[in-house]
């Protein structure tokens, strides 16, 4: 594979990327739900304090927990980083308005992806 040539726009990071996309295979983290699983988390797990009160269930929403259990959320992007992963994604699989309206919860769609990100980053450091 040959990757596009460097240009002036890159940022430090992504110009870090692909210096070492040309050295060797970059590992990225794995299955997020499938790590969220391992908690055995219940309803009140996804409600934490702030929506406690929620119209609708809200287990199962596993974004929602980068705001209510971002503890869990930093172990696991630890656990990718200390098996040798390079790259971790954020827990923003369902992070569109789409599918948090299954929850009623489209409004909060912005903060449950800036959340999700600052906590990747906060893991990262």
């Amino acid at each position: 594979m040959t990757l596009p040539k460097r240009t002036a726009r890159m940022s430090g990071r992504a110009e870090e990327i692909h210096d070492a996309l040309r050295q060797r295979i970059l590992v990225i983290d794995g299955a997020m739900g499938t790590m969220i699983q391992r908690h055995k988390l219940e309803e009140d797990d996804y409600r934490g304090e702030e929506f406690r009160d929620h119209e609708c269930n809200l287990k199962g929403n596993n974004d929602l927990l980068s705001l209510t259990r971002p503890q869990i959320i930093l172990g696991i992007h630890k656990e990718y980083l200390e098996a040798g992963a390079d790259i971790i994604e954020t827990n923003t699989f369902s992070g569109t308005w789409v599918a948090q309206a299954d929850y009623h919860l489209q409004h909060i769609c912005y903060r449950l992806n800036l959340e999700s990100a600052r906590l990747a980053r906060l893991v990262c450091r």
